[in-house]
């Protein structure tokens, strides 16, 4: 066999098997790597142009090498998975870098991180006064995690002490100007409902590359053609929000006064308008 038809084919095998070794080792980002996990993939891939391209050698003796490495990867994750002393010798401990808005020297320079790369490292998370944090932390992945001091954290529906609805994960019910029947019966809609809805965008379904239903059953619509705008429907959110900013405001307002019969009459209100709402939550939301 000529050997740029035996390299060829070697070339081939070794991507097979690359291939299939990583499938079996997991998916993970180059930046979650452990050190370990980094020099596996390292010799891995020296092990693979080595089958490739030593025609001298035995190459199989290429594919037992890769075998081996593989097994003890699988060793190492199982026992990372049975014992947390094993973890951090693989994966490395986190450390806090910052508290109650001080930074800790010390474990900057036992981590070897300069002052500059953890400023770095906040503006990423738009942080830029150390003062406002209220601890961060360096994750063995190398990323720093940052948790605000509560004054400067966002206000969230929570703080306002206002309910929401969780939101489900939107369907995709056209794809390249194709109906996804699928999607459409888990949202319990069909295809007489999506033409209405693109009826009343103006839009023909052969001209949809991508077509979304959110969870509040509203249909978005992204045309082949970009240079023509269609308008986003925002008619049943934005009226399930009116109400619940409504209804809030009527237990703030109920809160608020000191007079009894001004409090009576906004608890009141409050608990018709909540009625109002669950009766209509299953047309507004889906």
């Amino acid at each position: 066999m000529q050997d740029w038809l035996q390299i060829a084919l070697r070339t081939l095998l070794a991507v097979v098997v690359l291939f299939v070794m990583t499938k079996l080792l997991g998916k993970r980002q180059v930046s979650q790597l452990s050190m370990f996990e980094y020099i596996t993939g390292i010799t891995i891939g020296s092990l693979a142009a080595y089958i490739s391209l030593d025609l001298d050698a035995n190459w199989y003796l290429g594919i037992v090498a890769i075998g081996v490495w593989v097994f003890v990867s699988f060793g190492i994750e199982f026992l990372q998975l049975k014992s947390k002393t094993v973890r951090d010798m693989t994966d490395g401990k986190a450390r806090v870098m910052i508290k109650d808005g001080k930074i800790l020297e010390d474990n900057l320079k036992k981590e070897r991180i300069s002052t500059d790369e953890l400023m770095e490292q906040l503006r990423k998370k738009n942080v830029f006064i150390v003062a406002d944090v209220e601890f961060a932390i360096l994750e063995p992945s190398g990323e720093v995690d940052i948790m605000l001091k509560k004054e400067n954290q966002p206000l969230t529906a929570k703080n306002l002490g206002i309910k929401v609805v969780g939101e489900h994960e939107p369907q995709a019910v056209i794809m390249d100007g194709i109906p996804m029947d699928e999607s459409l019966s888990i949202l319990g809609f069909n295809r007489e409902w999506l033409n209405m809805e693109l009826e009343k965008q103006g839009v023909a379904i052969e001209n949809v590359f991508l077509g979304q239903v959110d969870s509040y059953g509203q249909l978005y619509v992204d045309l082949f053609d970009d240079k023509i705008q269609v308008p986003e429907p925002q008619k049943k959110a934005t009226l399930y929000a009116t109400l619940k900013k409504i209804e809030a405001d009527l237990e703030l307002f109920s809160l608020s006064t000191k007079e009894p019969i001004a409090k009576k009459m906004y608890e009141q209100c409050s608990k018709e308008l909540m009625k109002v709402i669950r009766a209509v939550e299953p047309i507004l939301i889906r």
